[in-house]
């Protein structure tokens, strides 16, 4: 009985008579050489490649300023899960002070849905404190009587307020609802959160000329310019006649731009630096 096995061939080593190698050693010899390794990256490539990008274009002048939901520290380096102290923006600053549309640093939400436009302006319209601080800041025109004809004493107190609180809710909700629904951009205020102090305050005032878009790229901020122009225009309706030009109506406008959501972006960007060391509280209790 036979059994079969896979035929080899016996191919004979050695030399030819012209000296090149035969058999196992001519496979070995006609066998394509390894491919060779790229060269080292220069040292130029190598910066480059560590650089962070935004978009198509490399790293902006004011660090931080990147508009894709990315947090970057002084250096440009992009922050990556910071500490519990750092730069984080509370909901409420000391507690009451509403704060729903600022983004701690380091994080990267998602675009926000019209639902959450919507719950934003609701928030920042109706939330307890809205009502004492337009309390707060209905004083200032009554004392100084900016409207004669609203009068005096708790009626003419009364229509300081209501004229208020219709002002700031209309601002709210074309600011943080209606015009970033229709523009899709992304009202909310990324912290910056590290670099030179000046260059943190003038990014955080410069927010309401520039905003990401849903897709997170920075776009000129028509949610807080068209949309507080807006609401500006839209008090020409229930203000007396004689102050329904293009002059008040450009106050309300500035003033709503200029000193209230301008100044309010410096004070949010800088809190969590107060409170930590000036107030010296816990991330807790901001």
């Amino acid at each position: 009985m036979f059994i079969s096995t896979p035929l080899r061939a016996i191919v004979p080593t050695g030399k030819s008579a012209s000296g090149t190698p035969t058999g196992a050693n001519s496979a070995a010899a006609v066998e394509p050489a390894s491919p060779p390794l790229p060269a080292a990256p220069t040292p130029q490539q190598a910066q480059n490649s560590k650089a962070p990008q935004s978009g198509a274009t490399g790293s902006p002048a004011i660090p931080g300023d990147k508009g894709d939901r990315v947090h970057y520290d002084v250096n440009g380096n992009p922050i990556q899960n910071p500490p519990l102290d750092y730069g984080q923006q509370p909901q409420r600053i000391m507690g009451w002070i509403p704060n729903y549309r600022a983004v701690s640093v380091g994080a990267k939400p998602p675009p926000p849905s019209f639902k959450e436009k919507f719950w934003i302006g609701t928030q920042n319209t109706f939330d307890y404190s809205a009502f004492i601080f337009n309390a707060v800041d209905s004083e200032v025109p009554y004392v100084s009587k900016s409207y004669p004809e609203f009068g005096n004493g708790m009626v003419g107190y009364g229509r300081y307020y209501w004229h208020g609180f219709v002002d700031k809710g209309i601002g709210n909700y074309m600011t943080d609802t209606i015009v970033p629904t229709l523009t899709r951009q992304d009202s909310r205020y990324y912290a910056m959160g590290t670099g030179h102090w000046y260059l943190r305050a003038l990014y955080a005032y410069t927010r309401v000329l520039i905003t990401p878009n849903d897709a997170g790229k920075n776009t000129f901020n028509y949610s807080e310019v068209v949309g507080k122009g807006a609401a500006a225009g839209l008090g020409d309706l229930y203000y007396p006649s004689r102050y329904r030009t293009w002059t008040k109506t450009g106050q309300r406008w500035l003033v709503q731009i200029a000193i209230r959501d301008g100044g309010f972006d410096v004070f949010r960007e800088f809190w969590p630096d107060i409170a930590k060391h000036v107030l010296h509280l816990s991330p807790r209790n901001q």
